[in-house]
């Protein structure tokens, strides 16, 4: 997918497409002489001169025709064919300025075209230049300015060869005819710059969607990572605390807090490389191959572990089949608890925990993790309640709500409930 700097994202789409979007033409400045910002026209490509070539040469070839029938014109001074014939080389002169004037072209050529019947090609390319590049009013008025002057002309110039009402309608008709065909053209190269300014939101959107992808999915990992290391990295705060103030300790005391920080700096690197895994990926799940995620069914591991680093867990399951709770409410109830008891163990070491599991199909599933004020003689850990943030919203990204503070027998309090419904 292309990428689009800042400079281009500040422009406006109009400016954007005429600049980077749009084949190679100076078609957005003629559709609109406002788009451009820098005050200077783009030059002619080689389409440009194709067409403006083309245009002159129309105009020259309707020019030397009309030359050829104005000696047969009865009345008419030699003096006043010569006045017609060089502003007919004028006009078709004046064809190359149609691009940068083409409102004041098609000005100049109304009375131009009442004195000169040799500029009629000129002033028919002056008026399907300005149906394409000028909004309707502007057509309206110099056309219905034309039609209106019509049988005027050639009253006073009647044609040789065609009756008056005659030669009137047909040029009418052939008046009409180009306004429209210009018109036509007008429209559908604003659909064309319209399904370009589409093609580009679009391209942009979608670069935004995959942005935005992409930062959840990283959020989303920040939080399985403070979730899986804070419980690990707990436990060796923990136990290298109490070697480093208990250095006479019993020789099996330090041999199991030893080996309880060699295990969890084990899991925690394991867990550490799964979770970069996921980031060298760009995939939001767990990698393919890699430990699956915990559940409900793994919660007893989890308060053994804890026991075994020293923790008073008391661990009150009430839920007659576990293997039955969907994975992702499982897995958030599994993180429920960890989190809670992680921050039992940071703030209130010593206490006894409860964790307390309850729930049936239809009726949801319900963690409670409660623990007593800390002894007044423990210092107060500080907190930055980030792993409480997340728990919220885990909860309520599975459908559910997650409450803590201070329970009723004081101490502190974790309650989280999640949707699980009927097979």
């Amino acid at each position: 997918m292309s990428t689009v700097s800042d400079d281009e994202q500040a422009r406006t789409p109009r400016e954007f497409l005429g600049r980077r979007w749009l084949f190679p033409s100076a078609l957005v400045y003629e559709l609109d002489p406002d788009a451009g910002d820098s005050g200077r026209r783009p030059r002619r490509t080689a389409r440009d001169w194709v067409v403006d070539f083309s245009c002159f040469l129309l105009a020259l070839g309707i020019g030397l025709a009309a030359a050829q029938s104005l000696p047969e014109e009865a009345g008419l001074p030699h003096s006043f064919v010569v006045l017609d014939q060089i502003l007919g080389a004028l006009s078709c002169g004046a064809v190359w300025l149609r691009r940068r004037w083409p409102v004041g072209l098609a000005l100049t050529m109304v009375p131009v075209g009442l004195l000169s019947d040799t500029s009629g090609g000129a002033a028919m390319v002056a008026l399907f230049t300005l149906a394409v590049h000028r909004p309707f009013r502007y057509v309206a008025w110099v056309g219905g300015v034309d039609l209106a002057l019509l049988p005027l002309f050639y009253w006073v110039r009647p044609d040789p060869d065609l009756p008056y009402v005659v030669v009137t309608v047909f040029t009418a008709l052939l008046t009409v005819s180009i306004t429209g065909w210009g018109m036509f053209v007008r429209s559908k190269r604003m659909l064309m710059l319209s399904l370009r300014d589409r093609a580009h939101r679009a391209e942009t959107e979608a670069r935004l969607r995959a942005e935005q992808a992409q930062r959840l999915a990283r959020e989303a990992i920040a939080r399985e990572m403070h979730d899986v290391l804070a419980h690990r990295l707990t436990l060796l705060s923990v136990h290298a605390g109490a070697l480093e103030f208990r250095p006479d300790a019993p020789r099996e005391e330090v041999a199991r807090a030893a080996g309880v920080i060699r295990e969890s700096a084990h899991e925690a690197l394991q867990d550490l490389r799964e979770i970069i895994g996921v980031l060298r990926a760009g995939e939001s799940d767990e990698p393919s191959g890699g430990r699956p995620q915990p559940t409900l069914a793994v919660l007893d591991a989890l308060v053994a572990e804890c026991r075994q680093a020293g923790m008073k867990v008391t661990l009150d399951h009430r839920v007659a089949d576990p293997a039955a709770v969907p994975v992702s409410v499982g897995r958030t109830a599994y993180r429920i608890a960890q989190e809670a008891l992680t921050n039992a163990r940071k703030h209130a070491p010593g206490t006894e925990v409860t964790v307390r599991l309850t729930g049936a199909p239809g009726d949801g599933l319900t963690v409670t993790v409660t623990n007593p004020e800390p002894p007044a003689d423990v210092p107060p850990v500080p907190g930055s309640g980030q792993g409480l943030i997340g728990l919220t919203e885990r909860a309520t990204l599975a459908g559910g709500h997650l409450e803590h503070g201070t329970g009723p027998g004081g101490g502190f309090e974790v309650r989280g409930w999640l949707p699980w419904a009927r097979p």
